[in-house]
């Protein structure tokens, strides 16, 4: 058995890890370091882990047989427990775009996928190479490419939803148990499954990223003007004139005035904040290293973070439409936490 591990592993296994660090390459603007990368691998790893316990405790407890189990079953449960990773990431905003969540959808689904095949190798150590091969690599690309799927479509609903619930993950989810049930039952002939997934899920990964990599400069470039304009209006004094201005003066009738003026403080920050962070992304993908952040610009977020205490949950919501109205005007102040 520890020959065929030895032997047939590395076979089967390597390709979904040069994957990755494609798709790591790929990233120009280095939103995942590769240390949080290795991490979410071992969470896929530990998911798997617990895959292996719950799928034993609910296949005793199933009277159908195994093929229908695996076909129908398992993958509710094994995308849960992927699932329940992204939810961290995404509600701790540890990820805010299609590019980095794509990028750890793939990592948490290959540690998943590199238990999952070498327990498979070791359970049939006598199984044909190539029976191996083609089973190890399909299974690897389907449990990345789905949890890759379902963290893209997940990440783009909450962009425009960034406060949302938990339901805004349950489109992903579906997308990425159907392509699961989908590979699961053509497993019993493997070499069709494998072709199915390579021929799919690299295609369809490989255009979202590449339309989020676009979307994502666009947004840069947009959302830059956006802020030096703002800040500009306040500097010299012609805010106010502005149609943001006139918007935070038509709420002096649910506001008091010093409410006001905090608002007016945190659109401030916030766009002081952004700026920064954007510059931070600039030098990542100009391949320059990027300064640490310095006291200021720390004393700058608590500062944000005590306004918003200040003018409450009511103020934060009237300046939505001025400031943090989609989850990667959200994100990108994380940078700066972090």
């Amino acid at each position: 058995m520890n020959s065929a591990l030895l032997l047939h592993g590395p076979i089967a296994l390597v390709p979904v890890l040069l994957f990755l660090a494609g798709l790591v390459h790929l990233d120009a603007w280095k939103l995942l370091r590769l240390g949080m990368v290795l991490r979410l691998v071992g969470a896929g790893a530990l998911a798997a882990g617990a895959g292996y316990l719950v799928n034993n405790y609910v296949y005793g407890h199933f009277s159908g047989s195994f093929t229908a189990y695996s076909g129908y079953v398992s993958p509710w449960i094994e995308e849960s427990l992927k699932a329940v990773v992204l939810v961290f990431l995404i509600r701790t905003r540890r990820v805010g775009l299609a590019v980095d969540a794509g990028i750890a959808g793939f990592a948490i689904g290959t540690g998943f996928a590199l238990v999952e095949n070498l327990y498979y190798l070791a359970s049939r150590p006598d199984a044909a190479l190539p029976v191996q091969v083609i089973r190890g690599f399909g299974t690897a690309i389907m449990h990345g490419g789905a949890t890759t799927v379902m963290a893209m479509i997940s990440i783009s609903l909450y962009e425009r939803r960034p406060h949302g619930g938990l339901y805004l993950l349950i489109p992903g989810f579906l997308v990425a148990v159907a392509l699961h049930t989908g590979f699961n039952l053509l497993l019993v002939r493997p070499a069709l499954a494998t072709l199915a997934i390579l021929v799919v899920l690299p295609l369809i990964i490989y255009m979202v990223f590449t339309h989020s990599e676009r979307a994502l400069r666009n947004w840069l470039e947009t959302d830059l003007d956006s802020n030096v304009r703002l800040l500009e209006a306040v500097n010299i004094g012609t805010f106010l004139d502005s149609p943001a201005g006139r918007y935070l003066q038509g709420l002096r009738e649910r506001f008091r005035g010093e409410d006001l003026a905090d608002m007016l403080c945190c659109l401030r920050l916030h766009a002081e904040l952004a700026l920064r962070a954007k510059g931070v992304l600039l030098l990542r993908e100009s391949g320059l290293e990027e300064p640490p952040i310095d006291e200021e610009t720390r004393q700058k977020v608590a500062e944000l973070a005590q306004l918003r205490r200040a003018i409450g949950r009511a103020g934060v919501l009237a300046l939505r439409p001025l400031m943090m109205a989609t989850g990667k005007d959200i994100w990108e102040l994380t940078l700066l936490g972090r």
